[in-house]
């Protein structure tokens, strides 16, 4: 953070408190704005002792401060997320699924089991209970085994 001297147009000269980020000058605060040269020099001590002081309690407060604002805009924005997590996943999957070309394959609950379980990876039977209690879809265990064993046998 220093102070720094800016010409104005008008013939006037601002005392500002400038700090550099990423590579530009950013300016903090305006102390004072005047013709005189007495009050401009008094304007830069006082920018000066506002500059230190504003240094002097950077250091970890402002650290802490930061990581405090990053950790609640991140838990909002997951907040947020979690709302649409179930339906969002079977969208992107459905998508990625469609995408590789697996959508050739004519079969729905391949395209329910491989979905699921890339959302939810479990067991079999709780696949089967995430596929009912999220999206109304009533497989049995059975079905799949049986599914399952035709998949084999056709490789």
């Amino acid at each position: 953070m220093f102070v720094r001297k800016k010409k104005n147009r008008s013939g006037t000269t601002s005392i500002v408190v400038a700090v550099k980020v990423q590579g530009k000058f950013k300016e903090v605060k305006t102390i004072g704005v005047s013709r005189d040269e007495a009050e401009i020099e008094r304007f830069y001590k006082e920018g000066k002792i506002w500059a230190d002081n504003q240094v002097k309690g950077e250091g970890l407060f402002e650290q802490h401060t930061q990581e405090t604002d990053e950790a609640y805009v991140t838990n909002l924005l997951l907040s947020n997320i979690e709302n649409i997590l179930h339906n969002g996943t079977q969208l992107i999957l459905n998508r990625v699924y469609d995408s590789i070309g697996y959508d050739a394959i004519d079969d729905y609950i391949l395209r329910q089991l491989v979905i699921s379980r890339l959302d939810q990876p479990m067991s079999k039977s709780a696949t089967i209970e995430y596929l009912k209690a999220h999206f109304d879809e009533d497989l049995h265990l059975g079905k799949i085994y049986r599914y399952m064993d035709k998949l084999y046998n056709t490789q």
